[in-house]
């Protein structure tokens, strides 16, 4: 035990299936079973009326069916009653013959050669059947209904013997005996496997032979009502063991745990911790196979009720590599270990993780921290990053920000799109309106411009002198510079060596 918690951890506690021990689910009071621990079927039928005969138009399989003591009684008292009936009819023929009277008589030819009574009569029986033949009694040519009778008793002795002998043999060699030797674990376990929420049980083979094809499926027993008002007491529907991914066809060399995962399509699919507790079903698992040794079919069942599933839980590892080969320790094949689950169904879960997160909030304070330079915004809503503002020529940089005063000033929503002040040489291709003012759309068309050596500069307050705003949208995004809308040509409205630069070309 020390060696295994070492192995997994000292968080994990090894807790022992066995039904003494107390689990946080409360106690139950047994209830009826479909299907024993043992695979056995708990239904019997009844009120067959006539239908009883089919069991003898069926009796071979009828006779493979009864237990044991049955089949033994019928065996014995086959051979003998038939036996009595045979040696029987030899002593009438004597009897109708008068051979009885003439037994030691050397001058006289009976049938049957030295029969005189019925146990004689019986003893000639049992050779001839057995093919003994001790050579005292025989049949004489001049007995043609013993001759006839002889042939009779070898076509029915021939018969009886195949019909009994086959029968035990069938029932000496039933594949259900092979089903003793698989092992189910005694309970299943509800946990976690790749980040997904399964049911598990345990399947083992305690015979070195193999099982060929194995193959298992399983079967969720529950009462339902439907949507139509009836009730079914034992509805069965299918759970998957991996019937689309093959894994349901197992290897069964070692022990296998075998996973049902609990998703959209599983009826364990709103199953949780807590509704544990109140759920009543029966999992019914079938493991078929072919005997490697006799070539014959396998099957073997057993069943988990509500209180046999444990929430939480995992399987204790038994497999060891020891020098040269693979160990099995039985011993911990039904014993499991707590691990962190959580309480909640798939639904739940899926429900929780399918709600819309909110996005961050962004907070005036931070708005207003912002430098006047990121509050430039595009017309398109994209904002301008630090790196596109800086790709500004140094000249209309100065010209933007001069003794800390801001250029450019909320304005109303532009509704075109405009050349972006870091593409030269400047283009200004459509202004937008001023606040209070209608809708005038002015153009102003400038040339392109070779910037040399010489300064070209003008200040904050020389534009504002000349009547230039430039009115920025309040929306995220790089603006549009906006002129206001004046008479005459919007040129005139231009600073002086604006205007001699533009003339130039």
């Amino acid at each position: 035990m020390s060696a295994i918690r070492r192995k997994l951890g000292e968080d994990y506690q090894v807790v022992n299936t066995n039904r003494t021990m107390s689990f946080s689910a409360p106690a139950k009071r047994k209830r009826q079973r479909f299907v024993e621990k043992n695979g056995r079927c708990n239904v019997q039928h009844g009120n067959l009326g006539g239908e009883t005969s089919r069991y003898i138009s069926d009796l071979f399989t009828t006779l493979v069916d009864l237990k044991w003591r049955w089949n033994l009684l019928i065996f014995l008292l086959t051979y003998t009653v038939a036996w009595l009936i045979m040696a029987s009819m030899w002593w009438i023929i004597a009897y109708i013959r008068g051979d009885l009277g003439h037994g030691h008589d050397e001058s006289y030819t009976p049938c049957v050669a030295n029969v005189y009574n019925f146990p004689s009569a019986f003893l000639f029986f049992i050779e001839t059947e057995a093919t003994i033949g001790y050579g005292y009694r025989y049949i004489t040519e001049k007995c043609p209904e013993g001759i006839i009778l002889f042939l009779f008793q070898s076509l029915l002795g021939s018969i009886v013997d195949a019909f009994l002998i086959g029968c035990m043999f069938i029932k000496m060699s039933q594949p259900k005996k092979r089903a003793e030797t698989l092992m189910f674990s005694q309970d299943a376990v509800i946990s976690q496997r790749d980040g997904k929420l399964c049911l598990m049980f345990r399947v083992g083979n305690l015979r070195n032979s193999h099982m060929v094809s194995a193959q298992i499926r399983c079967k969720l027993i529950k009462s339902r009502q439907t949507p139509e008002g009836e009730f079914l007491p034992l509805d069965q529907r299918e759970l998957d063991v991996g019937f689309g991914t093959g894994a349901d066809q197992l290897f069964l060399v070692s022990p296998l745990t075998i996973c049902h995962e609990i998703n959209s399509n599983s009826p364990f699919f709103d199953l949780s911790q807590r509704s544990l507790m109140n759920e009543q079903f029966e999992i019914v698992v079938i493991l078929e196979g072919i005997v490697e040794t006799t070539g014959m079919t396998c099957q073997a069942r057993t069943s988990y009720t509500e209180d046999e599933v444990l929430w939480g839980h995992r399987f204790l590892p038994v497999m060891s590599l020891e020098e040269g080969f693979f160990r099995v320790d039985y011993s911990q094949f039904h014993n499991t270990f707590e691990v962190t689950t959580p309480p909640y169904s798939v639904k739940e879960q899926d429900e929780k993780s399918s709600l819309p997160s909110t996005g961050p909030v962004l907070s005036p304070t931070f708005l207003n921290g912002r430098s006047r330079r990121e509050r430039i915004f595009s017309l398109d809503g994209v904002p301008l990053t630090e790196e596109s503002g800086s790709k500004l020529p140094r000249k209309l940089q100065r010209m933007n920000s001069k003794n800390g005063k801001e250029v450019l000033k909320t304005g109303a929503q532009p509704t075109e799109k405009a050349s972006s002040m870091g593409d030269l040489p400047l283009r200004v291709q459509r202004l937008g309106s001023l606040v209070g003012q209608g809708e005038v759309e002015n153009q102003l068309h400038l040339k392109p411009l070779n910037m040399g050596s010489e300064a070209h500069t003008q200040s904050a307050g020389e534009l504002e002198h000349h009547g230039l705003l430039l009115m920025p949208a309040p929306i995220p995004g790089p603006s549009l510079i906006s002129l206001p809308a004046s008479s005459g040509r919007p040129e005139d409205n231009l600073p002086p060596k604006l205007r001699r630069m533009n003339a130039d070309h």
